[in-house]
């Protein structure tokens, strides 16, 4: 195989990338059709080397095997912000109108009824993309998250709100930075807004939950905030979707 074809092939199928084979060219014991695998990479004669999800290992030759590269899929994006709440206390008296401020410690307690809160507050056009539904610009952020949804998460003895992402490919840092500022609107006005004012009953009260505060606020991945981030699934690299 030539050099020019062969740096083609590594650059369609790089380690990694997931294939769904039509129809081998192996008149002795073929990999069935319909089977899935992963590339493993492309030998020097330009035989892709598969690991099939069947646990067979047979390569693809392409041109006389028959079969396509899979989409990627999306992958796991975290953006964390710190939670912060406002109790409103009701006594035979009525209702305190001083509330008592509560952080992300004190918030664990709550974190179910948050959860539930936070599920409540979607509505129906945000079933596919979440609030990627409200993103109106036609730029490569638009075109690589999928899907933004507010979560909370219980973390380092702490109760986080989480900006749970689903990403083709990789953002780049103008990209994450546009991402952020566009969640950083959503939790302090739109959807953060319409969620604040939700009255999350507890015991002798009323619990208020606010996804961005005044002080102390800041968005981040799971890297910035923790230090090392846990492992992703279904991390896969984009690519080129050529037919063999």
């Amino acid at each position: 195989m030539d050099k020019k074809t062969l740096e083609f092939l590594r650059e369609q199928y790089p380690p990694g990338t997931r294939v769904e084979l039509r129809k081998m060219n192996d008149p002795y014991n073929p990999v069935p059709p319909g089977t899935k695998g992963t590339v493993l990479a492309v030998d020097d004669a330009g035989t892709i080397e598969v690991e099939w999800d069947n646990g067979r290992s047979l390569g693809l030759i392409p041109g006389e095997d028959s079969f396509r590269a899979l989409p990627a899929e999306p992958t796991a994006l975290k953006l964390y912000m710190p939670l912060v709440g406002s109790i409103f206390e009701e006594d035979e008296y009525g209702w305190n109108e001083e509330p008592i401020s509560v952080e992300g410690s004190e918030l664990a307690e709550y974190e179910d009824k948050i959860m539930l809160a936070l599920q409540k507050n979607r509505v129906p056009e945000e079933a596919e993309r979440g609030l990627m539904n409200w993103y109106h610009e036609q730029d490569t952020v638009n075109e690589k998250v999928r899907s933004v949804e507010f979560d909370a998460e219980y973390r380092e003895g702490r109760l986080w709100g989480v900006a749970s992402c689903k990403v083709l490919g990789t953002l780049n840092p103008e990209e994450l930075e546009t991402l952020k500022e566009y969640i950083t609107g959503q939790a302090s006005d739109g959807w953060g807004e319409r969620f604040e004012q939700q009255d999350i009953r507890i015991e002798g009260g009323v619990l208020n939950v606010h996804l961005w505060n005044y002080e102390n606020w800041s968005i981040q991945t799971e890297e910035e905030r923790f230090g090392t981030p846990e492992p992703s699934e279904n991390i896969q690299k984009s690519v080129i979707e050529p037919q063999f």
